[in-house]
């Protein structure tokens, strides 16, 4: 039991924090008899702060001693399908080890000016009024991107936001309506201005969207009177209620320069371009507003997307009285899309020394690292706010720390840019080479997951051994595409040995 237990810890730890409800105020945390903080280790679980977890976990682990398991007594999953095994996330997360973060600097420059760290609230409702800000500020937050401001008067909508579920799921992907702030413009310089005040230190980031020059260039110095570090130009929100807002601009590079030209007037701060990715080459609308006197990008704004019918209905979401409209799409789903768009602006030219704050999916410290190692100097999150409140900070910063006292990093400046190296045309790839699938027979279930997805979507180099289940390579069928090590349930299959395709062709031969 115990070595199945060790063979499959990683599989069940993180299905059993997956199930938990990472609950407000958890229960779970308040019955422990030895004072651990139970929901927060399960959280640096669940945001791949292991290391983090395991710090909390004194040694020896109290729970082998506990008898009344009281956090599972009061586990309000218990209510739906049993509590979650926190005896197994405890000792599966200290069994990783313990160590320290050691003496990293997070700290970061963007666009001249100092930030605390690289994590930012980007523009949506979860920077959208003082309250909101200052507490997370409080909590670690570096700066906001407050919500979009207009001088026009904005009317929303009721519901407003739909998620994207698969099998267990619940939040693959996020998709909203909401258009910019429906708060007057009065209201909204006041906050500005006394968050500034009240928080020096931090970074506040105006986002602007005007409808015509005049109005882009008296926004701006709006928010620089109003004490604002950085002007964010909102050329993306793909669901204005208007033509000539939002991603209709940002598909239009010469908007693109005249707005940014129109907000350079009005202020002497740094400006940063809001790209959409509602198009097929964001580099040239990034190049009109640099050229325009933009100082930075920031990239990505939402997906256009509808994300799903009713078949019942017919109507789609969010249903608004049996209507809807093409949203914005977000969350962990599109940073793929995000990660390809930054890379394509860092390879070009006249972009590459452009600083760049990244955006789209972005729910851990692992997720920021590699859009800063794409080239983003910062990064900005709302999607996981919303889903998890601002309490990520905690294992983002955490768990960057970690991950850069452990690989030899001193500064959170000097991934910046290290993968781009890595991103290469296809024509450069190594064509003459395969890397087969390498079998652990130990973890392997034999449940032929592997075998089913290689004969019926790949090369059909897999055989179900007559008696284990277990699968069989076929070598001289195998053209190293790894569609088995993606589908493995339990991780049970990995890259193995790479040979080259003569190589490969003579075994096979000999075979």
């Amino acid at each position: 039991m115990a070595v199945a237990e060790a063979l499959y810890r990683d599989v069940s730890i993180i299905e059993e924090v997956s199930r938990c409800l990472l609950c407000s105020n958890a229960p779970c945390s308040k019955v422990c008899p030895y004072g651990l903080e139970v929901d927060r280790i399960i959280r640096s679980v669940r945001f791949e702060n292991n290391l983090g977890a395991a710090a909390r976990i004194p040694d020896p682990v109290p729970c082998v001693a506990c008898k009344g398991k009281n956090c599972m007594q009061v586990c309000l999953k218990r209510k739906i399908n049993g509590p979650v095994n926190i005896d197994a996330i405890i000792a599966g997360a200290s069994s990783r080890g313990k160590s320290e973060p050691g003496d990293v600097d997070l700290s970061i420059e963007f666009c001249g000016i100092r930030c605390d760290n690289p994590f930012f609230l980007s523009s949506s409702v979860v920077g959208s009024n003082y309250e909101m800000v200052a507490k997370a500020f409080k909590m670690g937050w570096a700066g906001v991107a407050f919500k979009t401001v207009g001088t026009f008067p904005v009317h929303e909508v009721s519901p407003r936001f739909e998620a994207l579920r698969k099998e267990a799921v619940p939040f693959i992907g996020f998709e909203n309506i909401e258009q910019i702030s429906d708060r007057p413009l009065e209201e909204n310089v006041r906050h500005i201005r006394q968050l500034k005040r009240d928080f020096p230190e931090k970074v506040i980031i105006a986002s602007i969207m005007g409808r015509d020059e005049e109005e882009w260039t008296c926004l701006a110095r709006l928010m620089t009177d109003a004490g604002a570090d950085i002007i964010e130009c909102n050329f993306s929100c793909p669901h204005m209620a208007a033509n000539g807002l939002g991603s209709d601009v940002g598909q239009n590079p010469e908007l693109v320069y005249a707005y940014t030209r129109a907000v350079r007037k009005g202020t002497d701060i740094p400006i940063l371009a809001k790209m959409t990715p509602n198009l097929g080459n964001m580099e040239i609308p990034a190049m009109a507003a640099i050229r325009a006197g933009a100082d930075g990008i920031a990239a990505i704004n939402t997906i256009k997307s509808i994300i799903r019918v009713d078949l019942d209905s017919f109507a789609s979401a969010p249903d608004v009285r049996g209507k809807t409209s093409v949203g914005g799409y977000s969350g962990k789903a599109v940073k793929p899309i995000a990660l390809r768009f930054i890379q394509s602006m860092k390879s070009c030219a006249e972009l590459k020394d452009v600083p760049i704050s990244g955006m789209g999916g972005i729910e851990t410290w692992k997720d920021a690292a590699e859009f800063m190692a794409l080239g983003c100097e910062n990064v900005q999150v709302t999607t996981a706010v919303m889903q998890y409140g601002y309490r990520i900070i905690d294992d983002l910063i955490e768990g960057m720390k970690y991950y850069l006292y452990t690989h030899g990093f001193r500064s959170v400046r000097e991934i910046v840019g290290k993968a781009l190296p890595k991103v290469v045309p296809p024509e450069n790839l190594d064509r003459s080479s395969i890397c087969l699938p390498k079998f652990d027979r130990d973890k392997c279930l034999g449940c032929g997951r592997c075998f089913l997805s290689c004969y019926d979507g790949g090369h059909q180099a897999l055989k179900q051994h007559h008696i284990t289940g277990k699968p069989v390579l076929i070598t001289e069928k195998c053209v190293g595409c790894h569609l088995c090590v993606t589908v493995c349930p339990v991780k049970a299959i990995s890259q193995g040995v790479r040979v080259s395709k003569t190589v490969e062709s003579e075994l096979c031969r000999v075979q």
